[in-house]
């Protein structure tokens, strides 16, 4: 049997209007290694050897990009209690030059980009729900880190950073990690809420997240959690049971301008929110994903379109609990159907005691 085509590349749908990642390479990922909840691994500590992702097995990964450590330890050794490296399955890679081409009706980029996964702790058993606010702090100083440093590669249109927990969600590897993925081109629903985005304040000249905060506070139904910095809610339509938005109540348009102490205010909701999830829902899979501000320093830009990013986007988090499945109506319609109404929702995960 011959070997199989590598293929790593970006193809354009033009019905849909979509970019699809071409990566045959993830099909080689090892799923029967560390699986999530411990399948077929027997005890934790055997499981936790077996581990890349643990504490002293480091030569298991790719050499790592960042780490957050103490005085101590050196590159690739312990020490670190945040530590990034390349996907060793990545869906893009970062060599190569994009060679944007047409193929007849058809368009194709080459698949240039970044793939990382940000180890979270290095405990096997802690996911972010159980660590200290300093400790999910260096998590969040990760992403903003890694958001910065990409930024540099004008190849590079937007960095994705997302969280598959459990199996259910994605995840293929039980240890606490999430990961980052950045595209030369901008992903569909983000292009799309960025649009929206800027439509509302050429309109308004107000800011669309701003204005649905604002009356979310004020009518109170569908607040989940909220501070003097953070507020969490339940979308007005919601597409799933539980669905949250994460969002800042100060204007920010760029998670990557966080400072220190507002990554830390950050951490002190996000954890209470993942915690009211695992205590009032039976720690359900979930994915995350952060909606920040595009790559402007990129190659090419379209006139005027980001002029008004500053003032018109507003980064924020989407939380996706995984308690039902997507049917053939969802697919054949983009229409969603969510059996539990966000009022319902939020009060539920409101009255959770954390």
């Amino acid at each position: 049997m011959s070997d199989v085509h590598t293929v790593r590349e970006l193809r354009h749908d033009p019905i849909q209007k979509r970019w699809v990642i071409i990566a045959s390479e993830r099909s080689r990922r090892p799923r029967d290694l560390c699986r999530p909840d411990g399948e077929g691994q027997g005890s934790p500590a055997v499981e936790a050897r077996a581990c890349p992702f643990c504490a002293g097995n480091e030569e298991k990964t790719p050499r790592e990009i960042w780490a957050g450590r103490g005085s101590g330890g050196s590159p690739d050794g312990p020490g670190w209690n945040v530590r990034v490296v390349p996907n060793k399955f990545p869906a893009l890679a970062i060599e190569g030059e994009l060679d944007r081409e047409g193929v007849g009706n058809y368009d194709r980029v080459n698949g240039v980009g970044a793939h990382e996964v940000i180890i979270e702790t290095p405990e096997h058993e802690r996911h972010l729900p159980d660590l200290s606010v300093d400790e999910f702090a260096s998590v969040l100083a990760a992403y903003r880190a890694r958001l910065l440093d990409l930024r540099g590669d004008q190849r590079l249109r937007y960095v994705l950073i997302f969280k598959n927990y459990k199996e259910q969600a994605g995840a293929s590897l039980a240890h606490p990690h999430s990961q980052l993925i950045a595209t030369p081109v901008t992903p569909r629903t983000v292009a799309m809420e960025l649009e929206t985005a800027r439509q509302h304040y050429n309109l308004k000249e107000r800011c669309l997240f701003c204005d649905i905060l604002r009356q979310e506070i004020a009518e109170r139904a569908r607040i989940v959690q909220i501070d003097e910095h953070y507020a969490t809610i339940a979308p007005y339509a919601s597409r799933f049971p539980f669905e949250l938005m994460l969002m800042p109540r100060r204007h920010q348009h760029d998670f990557a301008f966080l400072n220190d102490d507002e990554l830390r205010q950050l951490a002190f909701h996000f954890r209470d929110v993942l915690r009211r999830m695992k205590k009032g829902l039976g720690d359900p899979p979930y994915n995350f994903v952060l909606h920040t501000a595009p790559n402007t320093g990129g190659q090419t830009r379209r006139p005027t379109y980001w002029n008004t990013l500053d003032v018109d986007w507003h980064w924020h988090i989407e939380i996706l609990p995984r308690l039902t499945s997507v049917a053939g109506f969802e697919w054949g319609t983009g229409y969603y159907i969510n059996p539990t109404p966000p009022e319902d929702a939020a009060a539920y995960l409101r009255e959770v005691e954390v």
